[in-house]
């Protein structure tokens, strides 16, 4: 695109009260933006009503369109997509309301490759994450770019897993492309638009707004081929992110948990309802239909290798923990120690990466591999 055509997409793209379905409207009546703003009142109106075609023939965010151009001229690697581009992704046209313009920071090649969305808990547990990050190191070494969005836990997880892959990782952001959130993902961020993609079809400095992120979830869903849940509440943005992913016809799948873990009863509810038990990559696989002969088919999976303590007092520990979270109480009933003695065994584990202290002074066994 050249100067003038980038300015009219992100005038569309910026016009207050004419979001993404009426944009496509818009451009079904009249073309490309240009021939958008050069109609009259009268026409636009009975397109988009008469606050629509006022706002329309308002020019106005003349200052955001100038940042938005010094954005993208300043980085090779930044660009903008449009629904007039060759390669938006197909997928993506399958909403009811594919976002007009993309704010893209990365290899934007990646949306054209098969892709799984793995997102979760923002307070996910450290198996929790280790599961996310070895499903998505091994999957994306078998060709699918891993989609998440961002945020703490699960998500970010996901995307360090993928990074050292070819078909890395792209994450879906809920505020402008150049406001890193949370703040602590910031040098994963850059890790991603240095190997991966940033996605964000909010304007440069959109803050992070409650209410976008849900709109943030169905770009998860619908760029897609399945959706991957590995930790989540029963009342979760992950669970939003799988419905709206069922709803577009994408595979829905989830890892089990405890059945005492409030983070896991979000996928028990996906299962029942439905949704693919996930237990291994090779189940992943299959449900998404990919012929996995070219890498090691089998990948990360639920089950627990034997122990490598040689201490047998450890190793009856360990099974005395099992997988399910666990109070001291109940561990010391178990075992037969006092509470002391047993509390400073769980922090050697707690240092070796073991067992997990958990809230309301639980333990819970790490699975290893």
């Amino acid at each position: 695109m050249d100067s003038a055509e980038q300015r009219a997409w992100l005038r569309l793209s910026l016009t207050e009260g004419v979001g993404p379905r009426a944009a496509l409207q818009l451009l079904s009546a009249f073309g490309l933006p240009g021939a958008i703003f050069e109609a009259g009142h009268a026409a636009l109106a009975r397109v988009a009503g008469e606050a629509g075609a006022s706002a329309l023939l308002t020019p106005e965010h003349l200052d955001a369109i100038d940042r938005a151009l010094v954005w993208l001229g300043t980085d090779a690697s930044r660009s903008l997509m449009t629904l007039a581009d060759a390669d938006y992704p197909a997928l993506l046209l399958e909403l009811a309301d594919p976002p007009p313009l993309l704010y893209l920071h990365g290899r934007r090649e990646l949306l054209r490759r098969p892709a799984l969305a793995i997102v979760g808990s923002r307070s996910a547990s450290r198996q929790g994450e280790a599961n996310a990050e070895a499903f998505a190191s091994h999957l994306a070494g078998c060709g699918l770019t891993i989609v998440s969005g961002l945020a703490r836990g699960i998500d970010a997880a996901a995307h360090r897993g993928a990074l050292d892959n070819d078909a890395a990782t792209i994450a879906v952001l809920g505020t402008g492309i150049d406001i890193a959130y949370p703040a602590s993902n910031r040098a994963l961020a850059d890790r991603i638009a240095e190997h991966g993609l940033l996605m964000s079809e909010y304007p440069l400095g959109t803050p992070a707004i409650p209410h976008n992120f849900p709109r943030r979830n169905r770009l998860i869903a619908g760029a897609v081929r399945g959706v991957l849940v590995v930790e989540a509440a029963l009342h979760s943005g992950s669970l939003i992110t799988a419905h709206l992913a069922a709803e577009l016809g994408r595979e829905v799948m989830a890892i089990p948990g405890s059945i005492h873990s409030t983070i896991t009863r979000g996928c028990h509810r996906l299962i029942r309802d439905g949704a693919r038990l996930v237990e291994s990559a090779r189940d992943v696989l299959e449900e998404l239909r990919i012929d996995a002969v070219e890498c090691a088919v089998q990948g990360p999976t639920m089950a627990a290798n034997s122990s490598d303590c040689t201490n047998p007092g450890d190793a009856m520990l360990l099974k005395a923990i099992g997988y399910d979270p666990v109070d001291l109480d109940t561990l010391a009933q178990r075992t037969g120690l006092a509470p002391g003695p047993l509390s400073a065994r769980l922090l050697q584990f707690e240092l070796t990466q073991d067992v997990e202290r958990l809230a309301g002074n639980c333990y819970q066994r790490l699975r290893r591999g």
